[in-house]
């Protein structure tokens, strides 16, 4: 066998053993909601539009999102091993996610809604795990857990953003629509993405206890997480709309 097909088999082998290993991170939420989503249950009454439970919720997965994928994004850009195009998912995915989050903070202190400073422990399991491994196993799995995730909030983006009535949760799911399409075609230019493993747990999550999937409720008095923008990296990740922009760039980090 050539030197060429001996790398292919290896890599098959790294990326099989990360794909059956991790415990991929489900969406926050999506669970038990009923098909309605949970847009009948009003929570409150805002100027920009009534606020349901699946309004709440959704502002809650995006910040979780951003909570565990962001270091997952830096620990791809200090390791990514593969290619260029690995270190530069890792990049897509730091701005990307620094970017929406600075968004979801603004719209949930608009709102009313108190997201968690953490994520759930599920995904601070899926940063630890990949943080365990190095060279192309690091790279499988941070691809893999990373690939799963995006396409499962995909139509939980496209729900919101068909069935809310508050302007700014819209506004919050179009930003994070476009950041989602940004970070999907750079995750498949590592070359590492098994699209038919992909679909599978896409559609089949594991089910756990909702204590594992659900991050923790704030704590009085915690010092709100901040994902430091990088404006260093010549990365455009997603188009923001105007109004979500945030007034002042945070400096402090989380």
């Amino acid at each position: 066998m050539s030197r060429s097909g001996i790398g292919a088999v290896v890599l098959f082998g790294v990326l099989r053993l990360a794909l059956t290993a991790l415990a991929f991170p489900g969406v926050v939420g999506l669970e038990g909601k009923g098909k309605d989503g949970g847009q009948d249950r009003l929570v409150a009454s805002t100027r920009y539009g009534p606020v349901t439970e699946a309004d709440r919720d959704f502002v809650v997965k995006v910040r979780a999102a951003g909570l565990w994928e962001y270091p997952l994004g830096k620990l791809a850009m200090e390791r990514g091993t593969s290619s260029k195009a690995m270190q530069a998912a890792g990049e897509h995915l730091v701005v990307g996610h620094a970017g929406l989050d600075a968004a979801c903070r603004r719209v949930a202190a608009e709102l009313g809604i108190i997201p968690s400073d953490e994520a759930s422990p599920q995904q601070r399991g899926s940063v630890r795990t990949a943080a365990g491994r190095r060279g192309q196993e690091f790279d499988a799995t941070a691809v893999a857990v990373t690939r799963v995730t995006h396409g499962q909030i995909f139509p939980v983006i496209a729900d919101i953003r068909a069935t809310t009535r508050n302007t700014e949760v819209r506004e919050l799911a179009d930003l994070a629509n476009d950041t989602v399409l940004d970070h999907l075609p750079v995750l498949g230019r590592t070359g590492l993405v098994r699209y038919g493993d992909v679909g599978f747990r896409q559609t089949a999550p594991a089910k756990l206890p909702e204590d594992r999937g659900t991050p923790p409720p704030p704590r009085p008095g915690e010092v709100t997480a901040v994902l430091i923008p990088r404006p260093d990296l010549d990365v455009r990740a997603g188009g923001p709309t105007p109004s979500l922009v945030p007034a002042a760039t945070p400096t402090s980090g989380g």
